[in-house]
């Protein structure tokens, strides 16, 4: 630890909701996949915004509003400051499902035709799937698919031709369900060169490493608020300012036009164009709390720690007899899944929540993938940097109860 760097125990504590029991057993929170925990520098930056400033924004020349508006646009300028991007490169949304369904109404709507090609990966989050199989339906463009490993990595070994013709390529930096850290820049690096448009899905890593969206030639990156520290109901789009001023608007009402007839509107220019109505403007303060947060530790600080936790991880669940671990054993975050012989993982996750210890079961939104790795479901546990050793090595012994009652 660096000197004047707070640790890990006290960061711990900027936590409230962690200090608590759960069926008479102290708390153990690894659930961070799903959602992760709220600093109390969150809590009051949303708090303060409804005791001092509610108002709605852009539209008052009132003090409050004035207040509002100055904390909104504030806050589209850390994230943007977060990213490395301008701040009109940066749309609100209401998480990455939002973020990537607006890619494909606006930008896909308007660019892509019938035969064109989007290709995705086999181990994309439903939110990275369904939104281009609508748009299939609709326009008719043809979804290809880079392939998984039985090891839970990409085969890349047929990727220029898999890229041939593409127009589109999204995929996933991080898999929610495998822990799989995709090599983004050599992914967005080589679609481009294919001549392609590139979506990169950041809800799992934007909160645990550097991210810097010129250094990685994405043009368009979406992430979640509530994965990173920040509330539910907020996230955000990043796009190429020159690609966001050329698309029409996703959704119609007041705040995205500078004029209306009865014949025709006239949009503003982005991000506000894609921004109809009331913004949740308590959530994208709050979320902006959450950045300045998460670079007050270091993301590469909270990286190192997510990397140690990850191994810890691994070393624990692969002593318990019976436990598969999926997804690779290294190039992993901080995120490991596993199935427990003759038990559904319904029935681990129950059982552990009886000692206290938070896990997910199922197929985490990823049913093509678990399908192809011919696993029905999975149990998860996935950390944050508020998490300890001690705690994985706590979840090693819930573990083998449970493995000891079904064996």
């Amino acid at each position: 630890m660096a000197a004047g760097e707070r640790s890990w125990e006290e960061i711990r504590k900027d936590f409230p909701v962690l200090d608590q029991e759960v069926n008479g057993r102290k708390l153990i929170y690894f659930d961070n996949a799903a959602t992760s925990q709220k600093p109390l520098s969150v809590i009051e930056a949303m708090t303060h915004y409804y005791e001092h400033d509610n108002a709605n924004v852009h539209r008052g020349l009132h003090e409050l509003s004035n207040r509002a508006t100055a904390g909104y646009e504030g806050a589209r300028a850390r994230l943007a400051a977060y990213l490395g991007a301008q701040d009109e490169e940066i749309i609100f949304t209401r998480g990455t499902t939002e973020s990537i369904n607006l890619v494909a109404r606006a930008w896909g709507e308007e660019y892509l035709k019938a035969g064109d090609v989007v290709l995705l990966t086999e181990m994309e989050h439903h939110s990275n799937i369904v939104p281009w199989q609508l748009l299939a339906q609709r326009r008719g463009v043809k979804l290809r698919f880079i392939p998984v490993t039985p090891e839970g990595t990409l085969d890349l070994s047929n990727l220029d031709q898999l890229l041939d013709g593409v127009k589109l390529f999204s995929f996933v930096h991080i898999s929610n369900s495998l822990g799989t850290i995709n090599p983004a820049a050599e992914l967005v690096r080589r679609a481009k060169a294919a001549g392609a448009t590139v979506l990169v899905d950041a809800a799992q890593s934007a909160g645990h490493l550097p991210l810097d969206v010129k250094e990685l030639g994405c043009d368009f990156l979406a992430l979640s608020g509530h994965k990173m520290c920040g509330p539910t109901g907020i996230g955000l789009l990043y796009g190429r300012r020159e690609i966001l001023d050329a698309m029409p608007p996703f959704h119609g009402g007041g705040e995205m036009i500078s004029t209306v007839t009865f014949e025709g509107s006239q949009y503003k220019p982005s991000p506000y164009r894609f921004e109809a109505g009331t913004p949740a403007i308590a959530e994208a303060i709050g979320l902006a709390a959450a950045a300045e947060y998460i670079d007050g530790i270091g993301r590469a600080r909270i990286w190192e720690h997510d990397q140690l936790l990850a191994r810890e991880g691994l070393a624990v669940l692969s002593q318990i007899p019976g436990i598969r671990i999926l997804g690779p054993l290294d190039q992993r975050a901080g995120l490991v899944a596993f199935t427990l012989q003759s038990a559904h993982a319904h029935d681990v996750v129950s059982m552990a929540d009886q000692e206290g210890l938070a896990l997910r079961g199922g197929h985490h939104c990823t049913q093509p993938l678990l399908r192809k790795l011919g696993v029905p479901a999975s149990s998860r546990a996935s950390f944050a940097f508020y998490n300890t050793i001690e705690e994985i090595q706590r979840m090693g012994e819930i573990l083998k109860k449970v493995q000891t009652f079904f064996a």
